[in-house]
């Protein structure tokens, strides 16, 4: 049974309460400068409760999960317009569920901004509903810049800084990824839980800053060993620079800490799985597939999809495992919530071979891209995500030339479908293996070219020698 008290053992917070918890947590948050509109003291250790399993990626059991304390949250006060403003935002970053198709989650966005537009609440509090409301329309930057007008006033919200971060990564923003933390750092006082450490380093690293990026990360894990993101940035670090030995270690060592935070173990298992891959064309990647159906997580299952394509394109038979995962994505096929999952979603249907499914998923890209009103992600599906998705088509179906002629020229513009480098990097693949099978000379000698400047930025990776020797071999 969810516990109606929570304490500090309980809860380590990374919202900036007082430690001494005699205080209420409605006079804590206002202390901070963080007022919630609301007289009920549980709603705001609910929504406390909801905001630190978030940061910490990992559902407190005790509490009830974070499903959980959403729901004791709407008992404790079901006017509460930050607990539905993080209830109903949780459940759009997510990206597994589509306003245009999900009338319950289309309500409860409506829900949330009659309430708000029905009270005095804080201008903080209406900025969150705003930000809210405008990535429910698929308006990432819009509501990034909500989040963003937050922060300039209260730069102690980590919800409006998590948020903010997610929707970065959705949109590949990788410099605003890193730059939103910058600049709240200085204002986050000593007594504050540190979990702002992975989300700075994720930023470093994206923005190719490895060193900085592992040293801040590294830093975290001395605070908070637990702190799944802080790892995850360490196991980006070693991919990017090629130090698998390194990374094995690594994610080895850490197992026991972040294994329990299950809504990220899967992905760092991915991680860990891609070490193997680059080093000897196997796999580890058991717990990738097992997590993925049982959690429904959309970052696992774009995870599944990822390895498995990789894997089929280094030559590995991943059939039965194609038919699989068709069930966990198929369901999918009309959301077109991001481009980079209408990616990962295409890569099963075309494994499987179910055409019909790869059909209607292009087409109903190419009807919301007519009209893509004020959705950010649907304003990129002509010029990037629909010849993305023909590229992998033309693939499936051993045109490698025209693969090259559609991947090639937006070579530098992949960043926008979203995600991170380690995982757009299989596209980069996608284009060299395409090129080298290509019976046109040039195309062939671009493969070579890139997988010299591959060799370049990540030297002594085996997967790139890999491929190096098979373009040798289709040379000869």
């Amino acid at each position: 049974m969810l516990k109606t008290a929570i304490n500090d053992a309980v809860l380590l917070r990374v919202c900036p309460l007082k430690s001494n918890f005699l205080i209420e947590c409605l006079i804590a948050w206002r202390a901070e400068g963080l007022t919630l509109s609301t007289s009920s003291n549980e709603a705001c250790k609910m929504y406390d409760a909801i905001l630190t399993q978030y940061v910490k990626w990992r559902n407190d059991d005790s509490l009830g999960g974070i499903e959980g304390c959403i729901s004791a949250v709407q008992a404790a006060d079901p006017n509460f317009v930050m607990g539905h403003v993080i209830s109903t935002g949780l459940e759009l970053v997510a990206t597994t569920s589509s306003t245009r198709l999900d009338e319950r989650l289309s309500s409860a966005v409506r829900r949330t901004v009659e309430l708000a537009n029905s009270q005095d609440i804080t201008s903080r509090e209406r900025l969150h509903v705003k930000a809210m409301e405008l990535f429910s329309h698929g308006n990432f930057p819009k509501a990034c810049e909500a989040w963003e007008d937050i922060l300039l006033d209260h730069p102690t919200d980590m919800l409006a800084l998590k948020f903010a971060h997610d929707a970065y990564f959705y949109m590949g923003a990788q410099m605003q990824m890193r730059d939103s933390v910058a600049r709240v750092l200085p204002h986050w006082k000593p007594h504050m839980p540190f979990y702002l450490n992975g989300l700075y380093s994720f930023g470093l690293l994206e923005t190719r800053f490895y060193d900085q990026a592992e040293k801040v990360a590294m830093e975290g894990l001395a605070l908070t060993p637990d702190d799944a993101w802080s790892v995850h940035s360490v196991a980006h670090v070693c991919e990017m620079k090629a130090e698998l030995d390194k990374g094995l270690k690594f994610m080895e060592s850490r197992e026991k800490d972040w294994e329990v935070t299950d809504m990220l173990a899967s992905h760092n298992y991915w991680h860990w799985a891609l070490f193997f891959i680059e080093k000897v064309k196997m796999i580890m990647g058991f717990s990738v597939f097992r997590r993925c159906k049982a959690s429904g997580a959309m970052l696992d299952i774009v995870d599944a999809c990822s390895l498995l394509y990789r894997l089929e394109m280094d030559g590995v038979c991943v059939k039965e495992r194609w038919q699989e995962l068709l069930q966990v994505t198929r369901p999918h096929t009309d959301d077109h919530v991001t481009l980079f999952n209408d990616l990962h979603f295409l890569m099963v249907s075309l494994g499987a071979k179910e055409t019909g499914t790869s059909r209607r998923l292009l087409e109903g890209l190419q009807e919301l891209a007519k009209e893509p009103g004020d959705n950010q992600q649907h304003q990129l599906a002509g010029t990037i995500g629909i010849p993305m998705c023909q590229a992998m088509l033309e693939y499936n179906q051993g045109n490698y030339g025209q693969t090259v002629e559609l991947l090639y020229p937006l070579r530098y513009r992949m960043v926008d479908i979203g995600g991170s480098d380690a995982q757009r990097d299989l596209f980069n693949q996608l284009l060299i293996h395409a090129a080298m099978k290509s019976e046109n000379k040039h195309h062939q000698k671009l493969g070579r070219c890139l997988l010299a400047e591959r060799d370049a930025v990540r030297p002594n990776s085996p997967l790139t020698h890999r491929l190096m020797q098979k373009a040798l071999a289709l040379q000869d």
